[in-house]
């Protein structure tokens, strides 16, 4: 899918370049003064590296701008031994002292090398172990921060900012602090470096600069916004290919294949006339600034020539001068582009500084401990909402150990919710669960929740091996006992059946199985846990008639002995539950058994009934 042009930059990667010597501005913190020092006291257990590494720059900046004046001492020795020996007036060229001169020169930059070799392997520790500080404190974060705080915000950027704002304050720190450092050190250097050669051209040097920037300012304008429709256009093609990509089934199954590519054309075309025009502006600066430049070298070369034939200057002078003047501008561009750099960091500090601000689960009590329960369960009084309003008000349920309890009810009524609250993920607005007479607030959510088996209907599977991903559910599992988990979960057959068995390496999102196949992966990992208390939440949505009756086998046998929570949609799946719950706009309207509950005529009636009439008019 192409129009023949091809755009600036990569879908799916990277960001065009900016104009030359030019850095494009990155997003702004809110408070930046206070995310600055918040991240110094990261640095602090490490100013004494620090002060290594900013002696080190120094030292090396220092030996690599005194090297022009030296090479200077060198050509005015050898100029003037050569004019000598033409007038006759001295001995000619003396090579013992150039070559004395130029075993200088080469001393200080093999030091100079030495010391930015230094400044660079320590900087480099010392942003490594900012970056894993950092790393550590925001998982141990997450670790404590309660569910609610994921349910609120999409994964794509918490992830965000625990890599990419972490990895753009590691590599500032190794990076642009030094550099800064180097800028700042090359610049004061220069100047005092001109100033003592001659202040009269030092002035005609920095008449270049405002001239600079005055005629590139409304140039760089024009290609930062140019820069930003780039960037724009850039994000709406990479959107485009990633839907496509991603729905390129669907995208056949309509026939929709023209109607992309020219979408594509579209956008790829926007993306072609932003990119070029974008780089022919910012093509503009750079040679205006060496033209500009030029200007000023003649002028230093012109003043110069004046002075060394009226003797006020050496010869050796001029040329260390002109090669500081052209080395004047680079670190100012340099400090300018670490400024742009700087802000963007602090405002990727920022973002993961709110992060570890967040409000954690609140401090739990382990006063009283279980082992392994026996599975009595009691709901008094519960109230409960995730925000002002509660959803669930006085709720009042008793669950005797070995029971099999069935949750039912449309969509929203607060199924999935009565779970939450059974495993802490959230706290109670108001009364108390009870297991086995115990209050859950007071013991651990860890000692808590090793007493529950869980299985949804969103499966989750990782990177890894079928067999790690079942062994997943017990630590320390055995072959043995992963396949007979396997095999009672009716899991065994299929797994034989692929090339590597239980070895087979599931890949990222799993898409090398089925949906089913997933599922009975996720149940086999349940039963191997072999937890008292079991959660079923549509557990056997994902996989066909047959296999959902051989799995129900399955759990019956699980749940044999251990009290269990079965959330439902198919009411045929949970005729024999000993205690059905009917819930609707969070409160438990009906419960009983499914025969009490039919003779009831009430909301369970109408919606067991509801759902044979659907399938007898289909």
């Amino acid at each position: 899918m192409s129009n023949g042009k091809r755009p600036q930059g990569r879908p799916g990667g990277g960001h065009p370049g900016g104009p030359p010597g030019m850095s494009m501005p990155g997003e702004k913190p809110k408070n930046f003064k206070a995310t600055f020092k918040r991240l110094l006291r990261y640095l602090k257990p490490r100013q004494n590296r620090l002060i290594a590494v900013f002696i080190a720059a120094i030292l090396s900046t220092v030996f690599m701008i005194v090297g022009p004046k030296i090479m200077g001492m060198a050509i005015t020795e050898l100029f003037e031994g050569a004019y000598n020996k033409l007038t006759g007036t001295g001995t000619g060229i003396d090579f013992g002292t150039i070559g004395q001169i130029l075993m200088l020169l080469a001393g200080l930059y093999v030091f100079s090398s030495l010391f930015n070799y230094i400044q660079q392997y320590v900087m480099s520790t010392v942003a490594q172990d900012t970056v894993y500080d950092l790393r550590q404190d925001v998982n141990k974060k997450l670790e404590k921060l309660p569910l609610h705080y994921f349910d609120s915000r999409p994964n794509g950027e918490i992830l965000s900012r625990m890599t990419n704002d972490i990895d753009t304050i590691g590599s500032t720190l190794q990076q642009s602090l030094t550099q800064f450092i180097t800028s700042v050190v090359t610049l004061v250097g220069i100047i005092i470096m001109m100033l003592t050669i001659s202040p009269w051209l030092t002035l005609i040097a920095f008449v270049s600069l405002p001239l600079s920037l005055f005629v590139i300012q409304p140039i760089l304008k024009r290609s930062q916004k140019q820069f930003a429709n780039q960037q724009k256009s850039l994000g709406e093609l990479n959107g485009h290919i990633e839907e496509m990509y991603t729905g390129h089934s669907v995208v056949k199954a309509f026939g929709h294949e023209k109607k992309a590519v020219a979408q594509f054309d579209e956008v790829n075309e926007e993306l072609y006339e932003a990119g070029r025009r974008a780089q022919f502006i910012s093509g503009i600066i750079q040679p205006l600034m060496t033209l500009i430049g030029n200007f000023s070298y003649v002028v230093i070369s012109v003043v110069g020539g004046i002075l060394v034939t009226q003797r006020a200057i050496s010869i050796g002078d001029i040329q260390a001068f002109i090669t500081y003047s052209k080395q004047f501008t680079q670190p100012i561009m340099q400090t300018a582009n670490i400024a742009n750099i700087i802000q963007s960091t602090v405002a990727a500090a920022e973002r993961v500084f709110e992060l570890l601000d967040e409000e954690e689960e609140k401090k739990e009590s382990t006063a009283l401990h279980l082992e392994r329960a026996k599975g009595e369960v009691v709901f008094e009084n519960v109230d409960f909402g995730y925000g002002e309003d509660l959803l669930i008000e006085d709720m009042n349920i008793q669950v005797a150990p070995g029971q099999t309890v069935a949750i039912v009810g449309p969509t929203g009524a607060g199924k999935t919710t009565l779970i939450n609250l059974l495993m802490r993920f959230y706290e109670l607005n108001g009364g108390k669960i009870e297991i086995d007479g115990l209050d859950t607030r007071d013991m651990s959510r860890n000692e808590l929740r090793q007493n529950f088996g869980m299985v949804l209907q969103d499966t989750w599977l990782f990177n890894g091996t079928i067999r790690d991903n079942i062994a997943y559910g017990k630590n320390g599992a055995t072959e043995e006992e992963i396949v007979a988990a396997a095999d009672a979960a009716h899991a065994d057959h299929f797994i034989r059946t692929l090339p590597d068995g239980y070895d087979t390496v599931l890949n990222e999102e799993a898409s090398n199985i089925s949906q089913g196949q997933k599922q009975l992966l996720t149940i086999a990992r349940a039963i191997l846990a072999d937890p008292p208390i079991m959660i079923l939440d549509e557990a056997t949505s994902s996989v066909d008639t047959r296999t959902e009756i051989f799995i129900q086998k399955a759990m019956n046998r699980l749940m044999e002995g251990r009290t269990s929570f079965v959330i439902a949609h198919r009411l045929s799946t949970i005729k024999d539950a000993d205690l059905i719950l009917v819930m609707d706009k969070g409160n438990v309207i009906e419960q009983g058994t499914h025969t009490e509950l039919l003779e009831q005529d009430g909301f369970y009636a109408d919606l067991y009934n509801s759902q044979f009439d659907e399938k007898v008019a289909i």
